[in-house]
């Protein structure tokens, strides 16, 4: 024995809304007070962001001129690109740069404008910049 076919016009008496693309019928939506993840993020659970920034601020211990110093990896990496660039690394010296200027920017729209003489010491050394050499972007 077959069953009637329903028309896909139908709808059951007791819907009080249309079903469609974002409203799912009323028996397949989530129960009150039951979570659609009920175990939930672990505790302790971290994210790339907090991960790379614990790695990167974790005390190494540096040679400088027979003195040993404590300073976070972050400054380290900065100060190998530092000693790069001005051994002529291109790359680094764009990098840096690049780096710095954001930073300046950040502060001079919160804090003062840049002097007339700092001013002109960056468009020098913008100048004296080889123009193939493009700043690395983020």
């Amino acid at each position: 024995m077959t069953k009637p076919k329903r028309s896909k016009t139908a709808r059951p008496k007791d819907a009080d809304y249309d079903v469609g693309y974002g409203k799912p019928p009323k028996r397949h939506q989530f129960k009150p007070g039951h979570s659609g993840n009920p175990e939930g993020r672990p505790k302790g659970a971290k994210n790339e962001a907090t991960i790379l920034r614990e790695i990167m601020h974790q005390r190494m211990e540096v040679r400088e001129g027979g003195q040993a110093r404590k300073i976070s990896r972050l400054e380290a990496l900065l100060l190998r690109c530092l000693e790069a660039a001005l051994k002529g690394d291109l790359k680094a010296m764009a990098f840096l740069l690049n780096r710095y200027r954001l930073i300046e920017n950040a502060e001079t729209e919160q804090g003062e404008p840049l002097s007339h003489d700092e001013q002109s010491i960056l468009e020098e050394f913008a100048k004296r910049f080889p123009p193939n050499v493009q700043p690395v972007k983020e």
